[in-house]
Protein backbone atom coordinates (compact mmCIF):
# COMPACT_ATOMS: atom_id res chain seq x y z
CA UNK A 1 0.00 0.00 0.00
CA UNK A 2 1.28 3.48 -0.92
CA UNK A 3 0.81 6.09 1.80
CA UNK A 4 0.11 9.71 0.88
CA UNK A 5 2.15 11.39 3.61
CA UNK A 6 0.99 14.90 2.67
CA UNK A 7 -2.62 13.81 3.06
CA UNK A 8 -1.84 12.15 6.42
CA UNK A 9 -0.14 15.37 7.54
CA UNK A 10 -3.16 17.50 6.70
CA UNK A 11 -5.54 14.98 8.27
CA UNK A 12 -3.47 15.08 11.46
CA UNK A 13 -3.73 18.87 11.51
CA UNK A 14 -7.47 18.62 10.93
CA UNK A 15 -8.06 16.23 13.82
CA UNK A 16 -5.77 18.22 16.08
CA UNK A 17 -7.73 21.37 15.28
CA UNK A 18 -11.03 19.60 15.87
CA UNK A 19 -9.81 18.27 19.25
CA UNK A 20 -8.62 21.69 20.38
CA UNK A 21 -11.94 23.19 19.35
CA UNK A 22 -13.96 21.21 21.94
CA UNK A 23 -15.84 23.26 24.53
CA UNK A 24 -15.42 22.44 28.24
CA UNK A 25 -18.67 20.50 28.10
CA UNK A 26 -17.26 18.34 25.34
CA UNK A 27 -19.50 19.82 22.64
CA UNK A 28 -17.74 20.88 19.39
CA UNK A 29 -17.69 24.58 18.62
CA UNK A 30 -18.03 26.08 15.13
CA UNK A 31 -14.23 26.38 14.79
CA UNK A 32 -12.49 24.40 12.06
CA UNK A 33 -9.02 24.21 10.61
CA UNK A 34 -7.76 27.83 10.46
CA UNK A 35 -8.08 29.20 6.96
CA UNK A 36 -5.42 31.46 5.43
CA UNK A 37 -6.07 35.16 5.47
CA UNK A 38 -4.73 37.87 3.19
CA UNK A 39 -1.61 38.06 5.37
CA UNK A 40 -1.06 34.35 5.99
CA UNK A 41 1.88 34.18 3.61
CA UNK A 42 4.30 36.79 2.27
CA UNK A 43 3.32 38.71 -0.85
CA UNK A 44 6.14 40.17 -2.91
CA UNK A 45 5.15 43.38 -4.64
CA UNK A 46 6.21 43.66 -8.27
CA UNK A 47 7.63 46.72 -9.92
CA UNK A 48 5.12 48.71 -11.93
CA UNK A 49 5.00 47.47 -14.60
CA UNK A 50 7.05 44.33 -15.20
CA UNK A 51 7.45 43.04 -18.76
CA UNK A 52 6.61 39.52 -19.94
CA UNK A 53 5.53 37.39 -22.87
CA UNK A 54 3.92 33.99 -23.49
CA UNK A 55 6.13 31.36 -25.12
CA UNK A 56 5.84 27.68 -26.07
CA UNK A 57 8.86 25.94 -24.60
CA UNK A 58 7.53 22.47 -23.88
CA UNK A 59 8.22 20.10 -26.76
CA UNK A 60 11.26 21.17 -28.80
CA UNK A 61 14.51 22.05 -27.01
CA UNK A 62 15.99 23.82 -30.02
CA UNK A 63 13.01 26.19 -30.19
CA UNK A 64 13.06 26.62 -26.42
CA UNK A 65 16.64 27.83 -26.63
CA UNK A 66 15.88 30.24 -29.47
CA UNK A 67 12.73 31.69 -27.91
CA UNK A 68 14.28 32.25 -24.49
CA UNK A 69 16.99 34.19 -26.29
CA UNK A 70 14.25 36.23 -28.00
CA UNK A 71 12.69 37.05 -24.63
CA UNK A 72 16.04 38.29 -23.37
CA UNK A 73 16.62 40.27 -26.56
CA UNK A 74 13.30 42.02 -25.93
CA UNK A 75 14.67 43.11 -22.56
CA UNK A 76 11.73 41.43 -20.81
CA UNK A 77 11.87 39.99 -17.28
CA UNK A 78 9.20 37.27 -17.47
CA UNK A 79 8.34 34.32 -19.66
CA UNK A 80 4.97 32.61 -19.34
CA UNK A 81 4.60 28.90 -20.12
CA UNK A 82 1.71 26.47 -19.75
CA UNK A 83 2.40 23.55 -17.41
CA UNK A 84 -0.47 21.23 -18.27
CA UNK A 85 -1.57 19.08 -15.34
CA UNK A 86 -2.45 16.41 -17.90
CA UNK A 87 1.13 16.28 -19.19
CA UNK A 88 2.66 15.97 -15.72
CA UNK A 89 0.28 13.56 -13.93
CA UNK A 90 -1.25 11.82 -16.96
CA UNK A 91 -2.07 8.24 -16.05
CA UNK A 92 -3.10 8.12 -12.40
CA UNK A 93 -2.95 10.11 -9.22
CA UNK A 94 0.48 10.44 -7.67
CA UNK A 95 2.39 9.18 -10.75
CA UNK A 96 4.28 12.19 -12.09
CA UNK A 97 6.22 12.61 -15.32
CA UNK A 98 8.47 15.58 -14.67
CA UNK A 99 11.00 15.38 -17.50
CA UNK A 100 9.56 18.03 -19.83
CA UNK A 101 8.73 20.35 -16.96
CA UNK A 102 12.22 19.87 -15.52
CA UNK A 103 13.73 20.78 -18.88
CA UNK A 104 11.75 24.03 -19.12
CA UNK A 105 12.52 25.06 -15.54
CA UNK A 106 16.21 24.25 -15.95
CA UNK A 107 16.54 26.13 -19.24
CA UNK A 108 14.80 29.22 -17.87
CA UNK A 109 16.93 29.04 -14.73
CA UNK A 110 20.13 29.03 -16.77
CA UNK A 111 19.20 32.43 -18.17
CA UNK A 112 19.72 33.99 -14.76
CA UNK A 113 17.62 37.09 -15.21
CA UNK A 114 14.29 35.56 -16.32
CA UNK A 115 11.30 34.86 -14.08
CA UNK A 116 8.99 31.98 -14.93
CA UNK A 117 5.19 32.21 -14.78
CA UNK A 118 3.55 28.77 -14.96
CA UNK A 119 -0.08 28.50 -16.05
CA UNK A 120 -1.59 25.38 -14.50
CA UNK A 121 -4.83 23.84 -15.77
CA UNK A 122 -5.99 21.10 -18.22
CA UNK A 123 -6.97 18.21 -16.02
CA UNK A 124 -5.87 14.61 -16.57
CA UNK A 125 -8.85 12.58 -17.70
CA UNK A 126 -8.59 10.25 -14.72
CA UNK A 127 -9.59 13.18 -12.50
CA UNK A 128 -12.99 13.57 -14.16
CA UNK A 129 -16.08 11.88 -12.75
CA UNK A 130 -16.45 8.30 -14.10
CA UNK A 131 -18.54 8.15 -17.23
CA UNK A 132 -18.22 11.82 -18.16
CA UNK A 133 -16.94 12.70 -21.64
CA UNK A 134 -13.34 13.82 -21.91
CA UNK A 135 -13.11 17.58 -21.70
CA UNK A 136 -10.18 19.70 -22.86
CA UNK A 137 -10.25 21.85 -19.72
CA UNK A 138 -12.46 21.00 -16.78
CA UNK A 139 -12.30 21.15 -12.98
CA UNK A 140 -11.67 17.72 -11.46
CA UNK A 141 -14.42 15.78 -9.73
CA UNK A 142 -12.42 16.02 -6.50
CA UNK A 143 -10.83 19.46 -6.12
CA UNK A 144 -8.29 18.03 -3.67
CA UNK A 145 -6.69 16.20 -6.60
CA UNK A 146 -5.82 19.58 -8.08
CA UNK A 147 -4.70 20.89 -4.69
CA UNK A 148 -2.32 17.94 -4.35
CA UNK A 149 -0.93 18.67 -7.83
CA UNK A 150 -0.46 22.34 -6.92
CA UNK A 151 1.48 21.27 -3.83
CA UNK A 152 3.59 18.80 -5.83
CA UNK A 153 4.65 21.25 -8.53
CA UNK A 154 5.41 24.05 -6.06
CA UNK A 155 7.36 21.66 -3.86
CA UNK A 156 9.47 20.39 -6.76
CA UNK A 157 10.21 23.86 -8.15
CA UNK A 158 10.45 25.87 -4.96
CA UNK A 159 12.41 29.04 -5.67
CA UNK A 160 12.51 28.24 -9.41
CA UNK A 161 8.97 29.04 -10.60
CA UNK A 162 8.26 32.61 -9.50
CA UNK A 163 4.50 32.66 -10.05
CA UNK A 164 1.57 30.40 -10.89
CA UNK A 165 -1.54 31.30 -12.87
CA UNK A 166 -4.41 29.15 -11.58
CA UNK A 167 -6.54 28.14 -14.58
CA UNK A 168 -7.50 30.12 -17.67
CA UNK A 169 -10.78 31.82 -18.62
CA UNK A 170 -13.16 29.91 -16.34
CA UNK A 171 -15.82 32.45 -17.33
CA UNK A 172 -16.20 30.42 -20.55
CA UNK A 173 -18.00 27.07 -20.52
CA UNK A 174 -15.43 25.60 -22.91
CA UNK A 175 -12.73 26.22 -20.27
CA UNK A 176 -14.91 24.82 -17.46
CA UNK A 177 -15.85 21.35 -18.66
CA UNK A 178 -18.64 22.68 -20.90
CA UNK A 179 -20.54 23.62 -17.76
CA UNK A 180 -22.02 27.08 -17.13
CA UNK A 181 -19.39 29.39 -15.62
CA UNK A 182 -19.48 29.23 -11.83
CA UNK A 183 -17.46 31.89 -9.97
CA UNK A 184 -18.03 30.32 -6.55
CA UNK A 185 -16.82 26.93 -7.76
CA UNK A 186 -13.76 28.54 -9.34
CA UNK A 187 -13.01 30.22 -6.00
CA UNK A 188 -13.00 26.79 -4.33
CA UNK A 189 -10.53 25.53 -6.93
CA UNK A 190 -8.39 28.66 -6.55
CA UNK A 191 -8.45 28.36 -2.77
CA UNK A 192 -7.30 24.74 -2.65
CA UNK A 193 -4.53 25.41 -5.18
CA UNK A 194 -3.39 28.52 -3.29
CA UNK A 195 -3.12 26.53 -0.09
CA UNK A 196 -1.17 23.80 -1.86
CA UNK A 197 1.28 26.19 -3.51
CA UNK A 198 1.86 28.33 -0.44
CA UNK A 199 2.31 25.30 1.82
CA UNK A 200 5.14 24.12 -0.42
CA UNK A 201 6.65 27.45 -1.48
CA UNK A 202 5.45 30.44 0.57
CA UNK A 203 7.35 32.91 -1.61
CA UNK A 204 5.73 31.80 -4.88
CA UNK A 205 3.13 34.22 -6.21
CA UNK A 206 -0.38 32.96 -6.98
CA UNK A 207 -2.26 34.79 -9.73
CA UNK A 208 -5.96 34.22 -10.34
CA UNK A 209 -7.11 33.18 -13.81
CA UNK A 210 -7.35 35.75 -16.55
CA UNK A 211 -10.90 36.01 -17.88
CA UNK A 212 -12.06 36.21 -21.46
CA UNK A 213 -13.28 39.75 -22.13
CA UNK A 214 -16.88 39.41 -23.23
CA UNK A 215 -20.28 41.00 -22.84
CA UNK A 216 -22.14 37.70 -23.28
CA UNK A 217 -24.29 36.41 -20.42
CA UNK A 218 -25.42 32.84 -21.04
CA UNK A 219 -24.66 29.24 -20.13
CA UNK A 220 -21.65 29.57 -22.44
CA UNK A 221 -20.05 32.73 -21.05
CA UNK A 222 -20.14 35.31 -18.29
CA UNK A 223 -18.76 38.85 -18.62
CA UNK A 224 -15.33 39.08 -17.04
CA UNK A 225 -16.19 41.92 -14.69
CA UNK A 226 -19.35 40.13 -13.49
CA UNK A 227 -17.37 36.94 -12.90
CA UNK A 228 -14.65 38.77 -10.95
CA UNK A 229 -17.17 40.61 -8.78
CA UNK A 230 -18.87 37.31 -7.94
CA UNK A 231 -15.45 35.87 -7.08
CA UNK A 232 -15.07 38.59 -4.47
CA UNK A 233 -18.57 37.92 -3.18
CA UNK A 234 -17.63 34.24 -2.85
CA UNK A 235 -14.62 35.10 -0.67
CA UNK A 236 -11.76 34.93 -3.19
CA UNK A 237 -9.69 37.82 -1.83
CA UNK A 238 -7.41 35.90 0.59
CA UNK A 239 -6.50 33.29 -2.02
CA UNK A 240 -4.48 35.13 -4.67
CA UNK A 241 -1.51 37.49 -4.60
CA UNK A 242 -2.27 39.29 -7.87
CA UNK A 243 -5.58 39.48 -9.74
CA UNK A 244 -5.24 38.06 -13.24
CA UNK A 245 -6.76 40.02 -16.13
CA UNK A 246 -6.83 39.68 -19.91
CA UNK A 247 -6.51 42.90 -21.89
CA UNK A 248 -6.88 42.52 -25.65
CA UNK A 249 -7.08 45.89 -27.38
CA UNK A 250 -9.47 44.84 -30.16
CA UNK A 251 -9.69 47.73 -32.64
CA UNK A 252 -9.12 50.66 -30.29
CA UNK A 253 -5.85 52.46 -29.59
CA UNK A 254 -4.67 51.77 -26.05
CA UNK A 255 -5.33 55.26 -24.69
CA UNK A 256 -9.09 55.28 -25.45
CA UNK A 257 -11.24 54.94 -22.35
CA UNK A 258 -13.96 52.28 -22.01
CA UNK A 259 -16.57 55.05 -22.12
CA UNK A 260 -15.19 56.37 -25.42
CA UNK A 261 -15.05 52.91 -26.98
CA UNK A 262 -18.62 52.16 -25.82
CA UNK A 263 -19.80 55.15 -27.87
CA UNK A 264 -18.12 54.01 -31.09
CA UNK A 265 -19.89 51.09 -32.88
CA UNK A 266 -16.95 50.72 -35.26
CA UNK A 267 -14.76 49.90 -32.23
CA UNK A 268 -17.22 47.38 -30.80
CA UNK A 269 -19.54 49.67 -28.88
CA UNK A 270 -18.99 48.13 -25.42
CA UNK A 271 -16.58 48.94 -22.60
CA UNK A 272 -14.73 45.63 -22.70
CA UNK A 273 -13.48 46.36 -26.24
CA UNK A 274 -11.03 48.86 -24.71
CA UNK A 275 -7.55 47.95 -23.50
CA UNK A 276 -8.35 50.25 -20.58
CA UNK A 277 -11.18 47.93 -19.51
CA UNK A 278 -8.50 46.90 -16.99
CA UNK A 279 -9.55 50.06 -15.12
CA UNK A 280 -13.11 48.69 -14.78
CA UNK A 281 -11.67 45.61 -13.10
CA UNK A 282 -9.54 47.76 -10.81
CA UNK A 283 -12.70 49.53 -9.66
CA UNK A 284 -14.08 46.16 -8.53
CA UNK A 285 -10.95 45.58 -6.45
CA UNK A 286 -11.42 49.02 -4.91
CA UNK A 287 -15.09 48.32 -4.20
CA UNK A 288 -14.16 45.26 -2.15
CA UNK A 289 -11.25 46.93 -0.36
CA UNK A 290 -8.55 44.91 -2.15
CA UNK A 291 -6.45 47.88 -3.18
CA UNK A 292 -3.20 46.62 -1.65
CA UNK A 293 -2.93 43.98 -4.37
CA UNK A 294 -1.70 44.51 -7.91
CA UNK A 295 -3.17 43.38 -11.21
CA UNK A 296 -1.27 41.02 -13.52
CA UNK A 297 -2.19 41.25 -17.19
CA UNK A 298 -1.77 37.67 -18.37
CA UNK A 299 -2.66 38.23 -22.04
CA UNK A 300 -2.54 41.50 -23.97
CA UNK A 301 -2.25 42.32 -27.64
CA UNK A 302 -3.82 43.26 -30.94
CA UNK A 303 -4.48 40.79 -33.76
CA UNK A 304 -3.61 41.24 -37.42
CA UNK A 305 -5.98 38.44 -38.52
CA UNK A 306 -7.47 38.94 -42.02
CA UNK A 307 -9.03 35.47 -42.26
CA UNK A 308 -11.34 34.66 -39.36
CA UNK A 309 -14.52 36.74 -39.27
CA UNK A 310 -14.72 36.72 -35.46
CA UNK A 311 -11.35 38.47 -35.36
CA UNK A 312 -10.89 40.16 -38.75
CA UNK A 313 -13.37 42.92 -37.89
CA UNK A 314 -10.98 44.24 -35.25
CA UNK A 315 -7.69 43.40 -36.98
CA UNK A 316 -5.01 46.07 -37.14
CA UNK A 317 -1.98 46.32 -39.38
CA UNK A 318 1.37 44.92 -38.24
CA UNK A 319 2.61 48.49 -37.87
CA UNK A 320 -0.38 49.39 -35.69
CA UNK A 321 0.15 46.25 -33.62
CA UNK A 322 3.72 47.35 -32.93
CA UNK A 323 2.72 50.92 -32.11
CA UNK A 324 -0.21 49.96 -29.86
CA UNK A 325 1.79 47.47 -27.81
CA UNK A 326 4.47 50.05 -27.05
CA UNK A 327 1.86 52.68 -26.23
CA UNK A 328 0.01 50.24 -23.95
CA UNK A 329 3.12 49.79 -21.81
CA UNK A 330 3.72 53.52 -21.80
CA UNK A 331 0.13 54.26 -20.77
CA UNK A 332 0.30 51.72 -17.94
CA UNK A 333 3.56 53.19 -16.65
CA UNK A 334 2.14 56.72 -16.71
CA UNK A 335 -1.35 56.02 -15.32
CA UNK A 336 -1.54 52.62 -13.58
CA UNK A 337 1.45 52.62 -11.25
CA UNK A 338 1.71 51.32 -8.57
CA UNK A 339 -1.24 48.91 -8.94
CA UNK A 340 -0.18 47.35 -12.24
CA UNK A 341 2.31 44.50 -11.90
CA UNK A 342 3.18 42.04 -14.66
CA UNK A 343 2.04 42.83 -18.21
CA UNK A 344 2.46 39.74 -20.41
CA UNK A 345 2.05 39.91 -24.20
CA UNK A 346 0.31 37.32 -26.31
CA UNK A 347 2.68 35.97 -27.75
CA UNK A 348 5.76 34.41 -29.32
CA UNK A 349 4.42 31.95 -31.88
CA UNK A 350 3.85 28.29 -31.18
CA UNK A 351 5.99 26.47 -33.78
CA UNK A 352 3.00 24.31 -34.76
CA UNK A 353 0.69 27.18 -35.74
CA UNK A 354 -0.39 27.94 -39.29
CA UNK A 355 -2.26 30.87 -40.81
CA UNK A 356 -5.49 28.90 -40.42
CA UNK A 357 -5.37 29.30 -36.63
CA UNK A 358 -6.46 32.58 -35.10
CA UNK A 359 -3.63 32.48 -32.53
CA UNK A 360 -1.09 32.82 -35.35
CA UNK A 361 -2.16 36.42 -35.93
CA UNK A 362 -1.69 37.65 -32.35
CA UNK A 363 1.98 36.67 -32.26
CA UNK A 364 4.91 39.06 -32.63
CA UNK A 365 6.97 36.34 -34.32
CA UNK A 366 6.34 33.69 -36.97
CA UNK A 367 6.32 29.94 -36.24
CA UNK A 368 9.25 29.28 -38.57
CA UNK A 369 12.16 26.94 -38.02
CA UNK A 370 15.08 27.15 -38.53
CA UNK A 371 14.36 30.54 -40.12
CA UNK A 372 13.61 33.19 -37.51
CA UNK A 373 11.13 35.77 -38.81
CA UNK A 374 9.88 38.51 -36.52
CA UNK A 375 7.00 40.94 -36.91
CA UNK A 376 7.52 44.71 -36.60
CA UNK A 377 6.19 44.56 -33.02
CA UNK A 378 9.27 42.67 -31.92
CA UNK A 379 11.68 45.43 -32.99
CA UNK A 380 9.42 48.12 -31.52
CA UNK A 381 9.21 46.37 -28.15
CA UNK A 382 12.92 45.66 -28.15
CA UNK A 383 13.69 49.35 -28.66
CA UNK A 384 11.11 50.51 -26.11
CA UNK A 385 12.53 51.81 -22.80
CA UNK A 386 11.49 49.40 -20.02
CA UNK A 387 10.22 52.03 -17.60
CA UNK A 388 9.24 51.01 -14.07
CA UNK A 389 8.23 52.64 -10.81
Amino acid sequence: MRFNFKRLFWLALFFAACTSAQSPAGEPTQSAVPQPTATSWPRTRLKSPEYGIQAFLWWKPEITKRDLTLVQELGFQWVKQSFSWRDIEPAQKGHYEWKLADDVVRRVGRRGNLKLLARIDRQPFWSQAPGTPKSENAPPANLQDFGDFCYAIADRYKGKITAYQVWNEPNLAREWGNQPPDPAQYVELLKICYQGIKSADPDALVISAGMATTGTSSNEAMPDDVFIEQMYQAGAAPFFDLLGVHAPGYKAPPELSPAEVAQKPELGGQRFFAFRHVEDVRQIMEKYGDTAKQIAILEMGWTTDPLHPDYAWHAVTEEQQADYLVRAYQYAYQHWAPWIGLMSILTLADPSWTENEEQYWWAISYPDWPENRLRPAFAALQAMPKLQR
